[in-house]
Order: structure tokens, then C-alpha cells, then sequence
């Protein structure tokens, strides 16, 4: 995608607002309501995750998948190493890394600390729609992965 000349600052309120839409999105998925998570998108949002052979088309396809998550998961996701590049006032591409620790069959209790089920990056496409920045197309590719254990 061709770059436009932006002026510095919007490129960098620009920048701001995506990487909040990849804070915000864990957040949600961990703190908050993961149906929630399916706001952030455009509403012909998708997420995949093509190893997986994973796809989600729309906001409300997104909130019943994020929605539908077992109620006893406990998760932290650390997101870091968060680029963006803004290709025009309207447009820009994000990659992030995660951390995904996670356990089920939380009842409330401490977890005892184990080794990450995640480890990759993200790939998102993010465009201004009404003056907000959103999530056109998030894309999970996994470095590492294994088995979500289950707490006793």
C-alpha cells in the first residue's frame, strides 16, 4: 500500500488509537466482556487465524465467538512490541506480539504459574470509519502453542 504525506501529528494520533485498539482488545478478552471485543471491529470485521483454520466475518459472529469462551478460563494475554504503520489518513497496518497465559476450571483461587499456551503475532488492518479507528481484519499466526490446561 502507497503511503500518503501525513502531517506528524496525525500520523501519530494515528498510531495511538490502533495501538489502543490492541490493548483494549485484551483487556476486554481478560478483564472485561469478550463479546465486547467484537465493537472493536469494523462490522464486516474478520478474525483468522489461518493454522488454526479459524475465520469470523462480522460483529455479531465475532461477539458469539469471544462470547462463547468457558466461563471458568482465567487468562492474561501480554501484548507487546506493538508497530504501526499508517499508510493514509484511513488506513494503517499493525503487528503485535502475544502472550497468552491461561488456565480452566478457575474457581477463583491463585493459579499456580506455568509456562504460556501462546506465543506468535498478530497482523491487523485498521481503518478510520465515522472518525474511529477500528480493526478490519486481525490475522493470529502462532510461533508456539499447546494445550490450555485445566486447573483440579
Amino acid at each position: 500500500m502507497e503511503r500518503q504525506h501525513l502531517d506528524p501529528v496525525e500520523r501519530m494520533l494515528a498510531e495511538r488509537a490502533c495501538e489502543r485498539l490492541a490493548v483494549e482488545l485484551v483487556h476486554r478478552l481478560d478483564l472485561g466482556e469478550p463479546s465486547a471485543v467484537a465493537e472493536l471491529f469494523t462490522p464486516d470485521g474478520v478474525w483468522e487465524w489461518p493454522d488454526g483454520d479459524r475465520r469470523v466475518v462480522g460483529r455479531e459472529a465475532l461477539a458469539a465467538y469471544f462470547g462463547g469462551r468457558p466461563a471458568d478460563r482465567l487468562s492474561r494475554r501480554l501484548v507487546t512490541n506493538v508497530r504501526v504503520d499508517v499508510h493514509t489518513p484511513d488506513a494503517a497496518e499493525m503487528t503485535s506480539y502475544l502472550t497468552t497465559f491461561r488456565v480452566d476450571g478457575h474457581r477463583g483461587e491463585l493459579s499456580p504459574a506455568g509456562p504460556p499456551v501462546q506465543v506468535g503475532h498478530y497482523r491487523d488492518t485498521c481503518e478510520r470509519r465515522d472518525g474511529a479507528w477500528l480493526l478490519a481484519r486481525r490475522t493470529l499466526h502462532l510461533a508456539f502453542a499447546g494445550v490450555t490446561p485445566r486447573v483440579s
